[in-house]
């Protein structure tokens, strides 16, 4: 009989709404646009954070480690130092061998080897400077640079030193306006090289989003050529400046660090020789910290967005006030009918629930809408979190339960021989 009794109260708050549409429509509006600010907010906060996160993961830096020559003279005390001079000459450099070597011995989801010269590029009678570089295919896929037209190195050119390159974007732009250097030679320092691949615009920094876009925009002026080549042409004994290294996971991270020590250790006799650069736990920090902000953003401006709730939970509080006094011949027939203070409380207050509710479920309806045209022009999948969708309508229930308890108690106590008797 309670179930009952529930579905007709709940029957006839909706009706009762949908009998005064106006004066509904104007309460639930208030409800409405913070259930959307609510909701808005807490989506675009979590999706710039997976954003972030994501775009992160695509410039190559976590979980990543760069190894480069060096004597090791930080860990030397002063008095040891002069000698230390003496032998810093004799500092053997990283070489195209010690790559391959780490490249056969360690585990990781990208290795790259790089030498980076400037050089003497003869164009329009001009000499110009240009940014040369001998490095692995990995590099591009690391960095998630794409190729427009042609192919990356094959493993023959990679291990025959064949005087091949890559051209980036920008280089294309530079210098072959209009014309496309696909399968031309092209004379950079004193060496010919044939062009077999051009590199695609910046996917990263497409939608007006700034992802270490000067450094990027550096790498897709330049020109690349097989690791190989540059260390047998630009380098003497072979020699690189330095080994990429980007593990699979946060877990692999320090596993694939010491085995890619351990390699280069047997490989220069023991020598420390090499340093390590940790971008990894550099990168691990700024995205920790992000994500901090991002968390302390979404309090406060949900915060803000919940004062709309509660103007629109005041609204729907002083309509239920008014609408006591004109129920009043209803709230006598029910109770000299039999309905009890108990059921008069559960009317008035299930009105007030149901009204709530109906404006969340707009407000997300609005807000899922919005964040799907941010998507669309962002040309990036904001998602509308199940979390954001909650806190919208818990906020909405709440501020439902508050406004109506109130006028659902007033309405309870009355009596019911002056409420017949009412005229207004």
């Amino acid at each position: 009989a309670g179930l009952m009794y529930f579905s007709e109260s709940l029957g006839s708050s909706i009706q009762n709404i949908f009998t005064h549409k106006m004066r509904s429509f104007l309460t639930l509006l208030g409800i409405i646009i913070g259930v959307f600010a609510v909701v808005t907010m807490f989506s675009t906060i979590y999706g710039m954070k997976i954003l972030i996160n994501e775009r992160m993961k695509e410039m190559g830096w976590n979980n990543s480690v760069i190894i480069y020559p060096s004597a090791g003279e930080q860990n030397i005390s002063s008095h040891r130092r002069y000698r230390f001079r003496r032998i810093q000459r004799e500092v053997k450099p990283l070489t195209f061998e010690d790559y391959m070597h780490i490249k056969k011995n360690v585990e990781s989801k990208y290795i790259y080897g790089q030498i980076e010269t400037w050089q003497k590029y003869l164009f329009k009678d001009k000499e110009e400077n240009l940014n040369l570089r001998a490095t692995n295919n990995e590099f591009f896929l690391s960095k998630t640079y794409n190729l427009k037209s042609g192919r990356l190195f094959n493993s023959f050119e990679n291990l025959n030193s064949l005087k091949v390159c890559i051209v980036g974007h920008g280089f294309v732009d530079k210098y072959f306006k209009g014309k496309d250097p696909l399968g031309n030679k092209i004379s950079i320092g004193n060496q010919r090289y044939k062009v077999i691949g051009i590199l695609d615009n910046d996917k990263l920094n497409s939608n007006g989003m700034n992802f270490n876009s000067w450094q990027r925009q550096r790498d897709l002026e330049a020109v690349y050529i097989p690791l190989s080549t540059g260390a047998k042409y630009l380098k003497s004994n072979n020699s690189i400046d330095y080994i990429y290294l980007q593990a699979n996971s946060e877990q692999d991270y320090p596993n694939m660090k010491n085995t890619a020590r351990q390699s280069l250790l047997v490989n220069h006799n023991m020598g420390h020789d090499f340093s390590f650069n940790n971008i990894g736990a550099l990168m691990l920090n700024i995205t920790k910290e992000i994500n901090e902000m991002m968390k302390k953003w979404n309090i406060t401006l949900s915060a803000i967005a919940s004062i709309s709730l509660i103007v629109g939970g005041i609204g729907l509080f002083s309509t239920l006030l008014i609408s006591i006094n004109e129920r009043m011949k209803e709230i006598g027939i029910r109770k000299s009918i039999g309905a009890t203070d108990r059921d008069i409380f559960l009317l008035f207050i299930l009105e007030a629930i149901t009204l709530s509710l109906l404006g969340a479920l707009v407000g997300i309806l609005l807000s899922t809408l919005l964040v799907k045209v941010i998507t669309v022009a962002l040309k990036f999948s904001f998602p509308v979190p199940i979390e954001g969708i909650l806190l919208g309508l818990a906020f909405s229930l709440f501020i439902g339960f508050a406004s109506g308890i109130y006028p659902a108690y007033k309405a309870s106590k009355i009596d019911p021989i002056k409420a017949i008797y009412y005229f207004e």
